[in-house]
């Protein structure tokens, strides 16, 4: 694995660096909800009290959000604690990520003494997922991890690809794992989400992030969707008071709150658009189609590197994610997250400049 690193480090030597305004973690540009807020400062009394071990009303909430009954959920610290709880419950000896994809998938499986292998997705296709050929590699893993969409390229598998790729997976008695984490962007999400197909599929388990979308990563929540038995042994395997009390009624609260999904889509696909045909227009760009709220751009065609690209971003007050240590991805791949509209035009602006002092 390339050396460690995560988007949204806003700390500079174990302090708060405000100076930075941060592109480099895919967060809804709206931020807190007033009803998350609010949910957060009534409850601050009951810290004095355990968390519910079982989160027994933020998985009803998920139940009626998500159209799934609550014994087919766990709930995380965060999706990525989801991942570490399934290899280390499950054991699976082979692990196929096809790459480049988040860290975290390769980590957890490590961490878990599992084999990993990889399948390179390849750039000049826009990275996107041959499912025929992951298809012939079926017979030879034990679980495969996709990201859809995926990040930090943004791809997305439409819902009959995921089911041909499940049906194949059911026949060489492999588990595919779903991170759909960046899935609840999209208005259109019944066109690629299988969340509803855990009974169906006894060889699937879906995982969602709550923290990119509703803004709370600083809390740390998300949750799984798998059939009943998986749950149960997952369950077995993990901290009883792993979700804090706090991320529970936030969770809750975010559920409830039907206008900010609303607001949340329209604004930032209007802001998407907009980013990406603004990017579009530089030459010295190779931009890729988003899907969700960020976008993958190759500096390639500028000589830079994308760590100078980044230091360079950095020094014009912008954090930007530096792709590079990503498994499977060059030297030249930047991300952008996508916020507010003049937040967008000022990073638009940096970006310009640091193209044209390059050029000379």
């Amino acid at each position: 694995m390339k050396p460690y690193e995560h988007g949204g480090n806003v700390y500079e030597a174990g302090v708060y660096n405000p100076q930075v305004r941060d592109f480099s973690a895919n967060i809804n540009p709206l931020g807190l909800s007033d009803k998350i807020e609010k949910a957060i400062t009534d409850n601050m009394k009951n810290l004095v009290h355990y968390p519910d071990p079982s989160g027994l009303q933020l998985k009803q909430v998920i139940s009626v959000n998500y159209g799934i009954k609550t014994e087919n959920v766990i709930l995380g610290n965060g999706a990525v604690e989801l991942m570490y709880i399934y290899f280390h419950s499950t054991m699976p000896r082979r692990v196929l990520i096809p790459i480049p994809s988040f860290s975290e998938y390769e980590r957890a499986a490590r961490a878990a003494k599992c084999q990993v292998e990889y399948m390179y997705l390849n750039k000049d296709c826009g990275f996107a997922v041959d499912v025929e050929k992951l298809t012939e590699l079926l017979p030879d893993v034990d679980v495969v991890i996709l990201g859809n969409p995926n990040n930090p390229t943004g791809n997305l598998l439409n819902i009959e690809r995921v089911i041909q790729l499940l049906k194949a997976a059911a026949r060489n008695n492999t588990t595919i794992i779903m991170d759909e984490s960046f899935m609840d962007f999209r208005s259109d999400a019944q066109l690629y989400s299988v969340m509803d197909m855990v009974n169906e599929y006894d060889n699937l388990f879906v995982i969602s992030s709550m923290t990119k979308f509703y803004a709370i990563p600083g809390l740390r929540l998300g949750f799984g969707v798998a059939n009943r038995e998986l749950i149960h042994l997952l369950e077995l395997g993990k901290d009883p008071w792993n979700v804090n009390l706090l991320a529970q009624v936030a969770g809750v609260a975010a559920l409830q709150d039907e206008g900010y999904r609303i607001k949340t889509r329209q604004q930032v696909r209007e802001c998407i658009n907009k980013m990406y045909e603004s990017l579009m227009q530089l030459s010295d760009l190779i931009v890729y189609e988003p899907s969700v709220n960020f976008i993958l751009v190759s500096v390639e065609k500028t000589g830079l590197t994308s760590t100078t690209f980044v230091a360079k971003m950095k020094d014009k007050g912008f954090g930007v994610r530096d792709c590079s240590n990503y498994p499977g991805m060059d030297e030249f791949h930047v991300r952008f997250a996508v916020r507010l509209e003049g937040e967008n035009s000022a990073l638009l602006q940096a970006v310009r400049a640091v193209l044209q002092e390059n050029r000379g």
